[in-house]
């Protein structure tokens, strides 16, 4: 019987257990990173008053001991629509990261795997989606679906498909021609197996971090479409919404409506790209 060589999953993985490595940057992003989950967990433990509370006599206020970040221009207290907006301004880039990972991840496994034709329909589709500029595709989907977080969130997952797609091609290509997947071909192990139980986990670690950088990217996008009024819609707590609710109050002189949506949005992707990117770098140096 032939000898199955040693799985390199460990050497993979092993980075992913030591992501911090006593980097202080990327530990100051995690743990920005925890603090806006748990704040968007327990939102409606956490925010000092309603995001929704209208109080007219706290109009365009600064920051006070009532309100921390001033009040809106309907007198609500920022800092709590901001609490509640990270619920949105999480779970839309979550959906689509997920949903990206899982198609794009299948797509490129199936092209490397199979090659041939296979390969090349794959790749002409995934460079076809390329071409079509993401926020366009969502546009059209909210012109047929109407506007709302489900349009973005689809065309977004559609669109990010193909960055996974292509890097888990380019991974599989490579593992696929490891000692150990040509011993378990001819031991009579069919391919769904191998790539199931072998061929997806050694990849999964760049792709988690292609994931950990379009989480970013996608948050962006879904602020940006509701800032224009096709995303999320008001009253509503959304950073992007937040953005362009606060954007008249800047004439007179009130920054931290808009402001301070537009720094958790800022603050938040480059936690993100952090993290993505101190995972690719410690998986590449162990490969060297």
């Amino acid at each position: 019987m032939t000898a199955v060589p040693t799985i390199h999953r460990r050497r993979f993985f092993a980075p992913l257990s030591r992501v911090v490595g006593g980097d202080k940057l990327v530990t100051a992003a995690l743990a920005l990173l925890a603090l806006l989950i748990v704040a968007a967990a327990f939102a409606p433990l956490i925010a000092p008053h309603d995001p929704d509370a209208v109080d007219l006599s706290a109009t365009l206020s600064g920051s006070t001991p009532e309100h921390l970040l001033g009040a809106d221009q309907s007198g609500r207290d920022v800092l709590s629509r901001l609490i509640f907006g990270a619920r949105t301004g999480l779970l839309g880039p979550l959906i689509v990261v997920i949903v990206s990972t899982v198609l794009g991840m299948l797509i490129g496994v199936t092209a490397a795997w199979h090659g041939g034709v296979v390969d090349s329909v794959l790749s002409r589709a995934m460079e076809l989606i390329f071409s079509f500029p993401a926020l366009l595709l969502a546009i059209i989907l909210v012109a047929v679906f109407g506007v709302g977080l489900t349009a973005p969130v689809i065309a977004m997952s559609v669109a990010y498909a193909p960055y996974v797609g292509r890097l888990a091609r380019s991974v599989a290509l490579q593992e696929k021609t490891r000692p150990y997947i040509q011993a378990y071909r001819v031991q009579g192990w069919s391919g769904w197996v191998i790539c199931v139980k072998h061929l997806l986990p050694n990849i999964a670690p760049l792709v988690l971090a292609q994931s950990a950088i379009n989480f970013g990217y996608a948050l962006m996008d879904l602020a940006a479409l509701s800032f224009l009024g096709f995303g999320v819609q008001p009253p509503t707590a959304d950073w992007g919404a937040m953005i362009n609710e606060g954007a008249p109050s800047l004439l007179q002189g009130a920054m931290l409506p808009a402001l301070a949506p537009g720094v958790a949005i800022v603050i938040t992707v480059v936690a993100f790209s952090i993290v993505g990117e101190s995972i690719a770098d410690r998986v590449a140096r162990r490969e060297q």
